[in-house]
């Protein structure tokens, strides 16, 4: 049994948010060292909420494993909003085992960047496989009772991670050893990962 869940371990796809992860971003070191796949977006600095979709439904039909083994989705910041919406929306979520959903950002706030005005209102429906929202205490571009709110109607698991701002390269996470711990219980789903 142990040597199958290997062999069939679930591919993950990662989903940075706003302006991509940069080198030292724990999702580019997860790329790196261990060759988890990267969703591209045509344009990062003005995200559209739709193209996005579009592009994850793209990646995820493309990849015939998926229909066999689902994938984890690992999103960062806008890239949960994307998750969230994306579930509500498409016909193609059984391809999904689970989501680790890391700082998710509050786009209905005064303050947010003009770019990130279309991915309003956020979508809130209950995601259609488990998931996990990992949320700082003290991010900025999130109050935690709101990253609560949100991870309640998501029917995510909430796991606070204290005061580590936006879980991003500024927040010194390496290569982040607790996401991964987490991830793999999201990829071993029912056996022991």
């Amino acid at each position: 049994m142990p040597m199958t869940s290997s062999a069939a371990a679930p591919p993950v796809y990662l989903l940075p948010g706003w302006l991509n992860s940069d080198a030292e971003h724990w999702q580019s070191r997860w790329e790196r060292t261990l060759g988890h796949v990267r969703i591209e977006q045509a344009d990062w600095e003005w995200p559209r909420r739709g193209d996005w979709m579009a592009r994850l439904d793209e990646v995820l039909l493309a990849d015939a494993r998926l229909a066999q083994t689902p994938a984890v989705l690992v999103a960062h910041s806008l890239g949960c909003q994307l998750v969230a919406a994306w579930a509500a929306h498409s016909q193609h979520t059984a391809r999904v085992r689970g989501a680790l959903l890391v700082a998710p950002p509050d786009t209905e706030r005064e303050d947010m960047p003009p770019q990130l005005h279309n991915w309003r209102p956020i979508r809130r429906p209950r995601l259609p496989f488990p998931a996990i929202a990992v949320v700082s205490t003290d991010d900025p571009y999130c109050d935690p009772a709101r990253a609560g709110e949100m991870a309640a109607d998501w029917g995510a698991r909430l796991v606070l991670a204290g005061p580590l701002g936006h879980l991003n390269t500024a927040s010194g996470l390496g290569d982040w050893p607790e996401g991964q711990a987490l991830l793999a219980t999201l990829r071993g789903a029912s056996a022991a990962g």
